[in-house]
C-alpha cells in the first residue's frame, strides 16, 4: 500500500511551484485511494445497501466527498458555479445518528453509479485544473486559497476511513479484496498485558495558528492540563483479554455498565463486539472484505460503551481504579514514547497510513518505548468529551464541522488507525464520535486515583443572552463603543481614587463593566435578577472561557469564543464577584459602598420610584450613584403610578430626569449635566438597534 503514501504536507516551507505539485500528488493519490475503496464493492446492488440502517447507503459516500469538494470551492469563490446542483444537494449532508434506535427513513431517488463515476471525474478534472492555475504564495493558512483545497482532500481522508467501516458491514458476497488483500495473517502468542509507570506532569494542548499541518478549526487553541502520575497498559486490549469480560458474562451484568450503555447494550441485545461473529461455542473475526478465524491478538474493536463497561468489570476483578486515559493523558504517552508527527517519518512506525497492513494487527508487534501502538492499529477511545480548546474559531467555510459534537455526547478518540491517512495520522488529530458508534477503534486502559476533568464547554445559545454577551465582548459596530467600555471611562472621569474604593454594579447583566471595573476598585459586587444573564459572566470568571452563538443571517449563525486574557482581564478576579439577587429585596450585606452603578436598570424594574427613594442606604456617605436609563418605560414590566416619569400630570409633561431628580434630591446632589450614552445593540450581521441611555451622576449629601 506504500503506493498511496497519504501524508499530509508541510504548509509553511518550500519552493511555490514544487509545493503546487506535492499538492497535486497528494489529491491525487487520496482521490486514487477514494476510488480504489468503492471498487471492493462486486456489483451496483452493494452501493444501494444500508451497511447500517442509521446511515445513508454507500452510493451517498461514493458521491459526497467530490459535491463537498464543489461546495466548498463555489462558497470560497475559486469556482465560478455548481457543476450538477442536483448531486451538490442530495450528496451534501450525511447522518450523525442521534442514538441507536433514532432510524433514519428518509427516502432519495439516488442516481445510476455510472452518473456518480462520470460525475466524480469531472470534479476531478476541475480541482486539478484549479490546482495548476491558481496563483500560490506560501504559508498556506486560513486566508490562502489553497486552504480549502487541502481541506477537501483532507475531508476525503476521513470519508475513506469512515466509508471503510460502513463496508465492513456490507455481506461479504457483496464484497471482493481489492486493496485490502495485505491483511496481516499472524496471530501472535499474547503476552500478558501489564501496566506501566507514567509520571505525570503538565500537558499543553492545541496548536497555533502557524501551524505548518493542515488542522481542523477544533485543533486549534491552547490548554493547559495537569496530568497527575497514572498507569496505562502496555498493550492495547486485545480480543483475547476482551474475552474474559464476556465471558465473565459482562454483557448481561448490568453493574458494569453506564446507564446510556446499558440502554445500548439491552436495545441492541449485544452479547459481543459487532465484528465479532459467533458459530457455536467459537468466534471468528470480520475484517474489511472478508470472515477469518479469530485473531485472538488482534485489538478489540467496540464502542466507548463496552470500553467503559470492560474498565469497570477489570476494576472490580483486579481491586485497581482503571479508566480509559483522558486525552492529556494520551498526549503524555506521546511525550514519553517520543512519537514522531507524520511529517517527520520515513516509514510510519505504527499500523497506520496504510504502510503495512490493510487490517489491524496483533497488539504486541510495534513498539513505542516501554509501550505498543500508541499511534496505529486502531482508534483509543478515550474519557475526553469533545469540545474546542480556549481560542476556538470556526473556520466560516465549514461551519458546523465540530460545533455540532460540542454537546458532551461525543467522546475524542485518539491515535489513528490502519487505514488513518492525511490529517487523521497526524498527533494533533481531533476526532470524536458518539459513545455508541463503531470505527476502527479499541482501547487501552489507565490506573490512576484522579478522575479526569470532564470538560463541557458548550455554547451558549440563548437569543436574548447571547445578543447580550455580543453587547458586552463582541466587536464594536457601526462606529461606536460598547456601552460597558463607555460606563467605564464614566467611571474613569468621576471616581477619584478607585483602588480605595468598592463598587457594586446593579443590573451587571453578562459581566463585562464589572471585568472591567475590578481592574480599577479595590472590590467589585456585581448582581443581576437573571441567572440566565449572570451565568456567562460567572462561566468566564471560573473557566476564563464564554463561548456563545449569535445570528449571521436567516438560518445560519457565527459561534463566538471569548478569552478572558485576550481582554486582559484575568489578573484581579480575587476581589470581583457575581451573585444573583432582586434589587428590591437586596440582603443587608449589600451596603457600604462607595459607588454604585445601576444601567437600564429603572426600565426592568417594576418599582423604579420605590428603588430610587431607598438606594441612598446602600451607599457609604459622600458615595457616588451613577445612573444610567433609556426610560423604556413598559406597562408589561411595572405600572405607570411606578414611573419617575415619561407621562403627563395635571396635563404637563412630567420628564424622567426630573422625576428622578425630585426623588433623589432628598437624599443627593446632581454633580453634573446628564450624559447620553449611544451604543449598538446586535440583532444579526445586518441588523442593529441603536439606543441610548441618559446617564446621571450623583453623590450622596454627607
Amino acid at each position: 500500500m506504500k503506493e498511496f503514501n497519504i501524508k499530509t504536507p508541510h504548509l509553511v516551507k518550500g519552493n511555490p511551484e514544487e509545493k503546487r505539485q506535492e499538492i497535486l500528488d497528494y489529491f491525487n493519490r487520496t482521490f486514487e485511494l477514494d476510488t480504489q475503496l468503492y471498487n471492493t464493492l462486486k456489483d451496483e446492488e452493494a452501493f444501494y445497501m444500508r451497511a447500517d440502517p442509521l446511515r445513508h447507503p454507500i452510493i451517498f459516500y461514493y458521491g459526497h466527498t467530490s459535491v463537498f469538494f464543489v461546495n466548498k470551492l463555489v462558497l470560497a469563490g475559486l469556482l465560478p458555479s455548481h457543476i450538477n446542483p442536483h448531486f451538490e444537494s442530495i450528496f451534501a449532508i450525511g447522518v450523525d445518528e442521534m442514538s441507536w434506535d433514532d432510524l433514519n427513513q428518509e427516502n432519495y431517488d439516488w442516481p445510476t453509479v455510472t452518473e456518480v463515476r462520470e460525475y466524480r471525474r469531472t470534479v476531478k478534472a476541475e480541482i486539478t485544473k484549479l490546482i495548476k492555475e491558481l496563483p500560490l504564495a506560501l504559508p498556506i493558512n486560513w486566508e490562502n486559497p489553497f486552504w480549502p483545497i487541502i481541506m477537501g482532500i483532507e475531508h476525503q481522508n476521513i470519508h475513506i476511513e469512515t466509508s471503510s467501516v460502513l463496508i465492513r458491514q456490507l455481506p461479504v458476497d457483496k464484497l471482493q479484496t481489492g486493496i485490502f488483500s495485505n491483511i496481516c495473517d499472524e496471530d501472535q502468542v499474547i503476552v500478558a498485558n501489564e501496566l506501566i509507570d507514567v509520571e505525570g506532569s503538565k500537558i499543553q494542548l492545541g496548536k497555533t495558528e502557524n501551524h505548518p499541518l493542515y488542522g481542523w478549526d477544533l485543533e486549534y487553541g491552547s490548554f493547559e492540563e495537569q496530568v497527575e502520575d497514572f498507569k496505562a497498559s502496555k498493550y492495547l486490549v486485545s480480543n483475547s483479554e476482551f474475552l474474559e469480560f464476556i465471558e465473565a458474562k459482562g454483557y448481561q451484568n448490568k453493574q458494569w455498565w453506564t446507564e446510556e450503555g446499558w440502554s445500548w447494550c439491552t436495545y441492541k441485545q449485544a452479547e459481543h463486539p459487532q465484528f465479532w461473529i459467533k458459530e457455536n461455542n467459537s468466534y471468528k473475526l470480520r475484517l474489511m472484505t472478508q470472515i477469518v478465524p479469530m485473531k485472538w491478538s488482534f485489538p478489540a474493536e467496540i464502542n466507548y460503551l463496552e470500553a467503559k463497561a470492560f474498565c469497570n468489570w477489570k476494576s472490580a476483578k483486579t481491586g485497581k481504579k482503571l479508566r480509559l486515559p483522558s486525552e492529556a493523558e494520551w498526549y503524555k504517552l506521546v511525550e514519553v514514547t517520543k512519537v514522531q508527527d507524520a511529517i517527520d517519518w520515513e516509514v510510519a512506525p505504527g499500523n497506520v497510513n496504510l504502510e503495512h497492513y490493510s487490517s489491524s494487527c496483533p497488539v504486541n508487534k510495534f513498539p513505542f518505548g516501554d509501550f505498543y501502538d500508541v499511534i496505529g492499529n486502531v482508534w483509543q477511545w478515550t474519557e475526553t468529551p469533545i469540545t474546542g480548546y480556549p481560542g476556538f474559531k470556526v473556520h466560516p467555510l465549514y461551519d458546523d464541522f465540530s460545533t455540532p459534537t460540542f454537546d458532551g455526547k461525543h467522546n475524542l478518540i485518539k491515535g489513528g488507525s490502519w487505514i488513518s491517512t492525511g490529517n487523521e495520522a497526524t498527533l494533533n488529530a481531533r476526532y470524536a464520535f458518539r459513545r455508541h458508534f463503531y470505527q476502527h477503534a479499541g482501547f487501552r486502559y489507565v490506573e490512576s486515583e484522579f478522575e479526569p476533568e470532564i470538560r463541557v464547554d458548550s455554547y451558549e445559545t440563548d437569543e436574548e443572552v447571547t445578543i447580550s454577551c455580543e453587547q458586552n465582548y463582541g466587536e464594536d459596530y457601526l462606529g461606536m463603543t460598547k456601552l460597558p467600555l463607555q460606563v467605564l471611562e464614566v467611571l474613569k472621569n468621576h471616581i477619584e481614587n478607585p483602588t480605595d474604593k468598592r463598587l457594586l454594579d446593579l443590573n451587571c447583566n453578562t459581566g463585562r463593566l464589572a471585568f472591567e471595573a475590578s481592574q480599577l476598585f479595590k472590590e467589585v459586587m456585581a448582581i443581576d435578577a437573571s441567572a440566565r444573564f449572570i451565568r456567562p459572566a460567572i462561566e468566564l470568571q471560573k473557566n476564563g472561557l464564554l463561548r456563545y452563538v449569535i445570528t449571521d443571517e436567516g438560518e445560519l449563525s457565527v459561534f463566538k469564543d471569548i478569552l478572558l486574557k485576550d481582554l486582559k482581564l484575568d489578573n484581579t478576579l480575587d476581589h470581583l464577584q457575581f451573585m444573583q439577587d432582586d434589587v428590591m429585596k437586596l440582603k443587608e450585606q449589600y451596603t457600604g459602598y462607595d459607588v454604585i452603578v445601576a444601567m437600564n436598570l429603572l426600565e426592568d424594574i417594576r418599582q423604579p420610584k420605590a428603588f430610587l427613594s431607598m438606594i441612598h442606604e446602600r451607599l457609604c456617605a459622600g458615595g457616588t450613584l451613577i445612573l444610567g436609563s433609556t426610560y423604556d418605560w413598559d406597562t408589561s414590566k411595572s405600572q405607570l403610578e411606578n414611573w419617575p416619569g415619561g407621562f403627563k400630570k395635571d396635563g404637563e409633561p412630567v420628564r424622567s430626569i426630573d422625576g428622578i431628580s425630585h426623588i433623589l434630591n432628598e437624599h443627593f446632589r446632581l454633580e453634573s449635566e446628564p450624559l447620553g450614552l449611544t451604543y449598538p445593540i446586535r440583532k444579526s450581521s445586518r441588523s442593529f438597534e441603536v439606543q441610548k441611555s441618559e446617564v446621571s451622576i450623583w453623590k450622596k449629601k454627607s
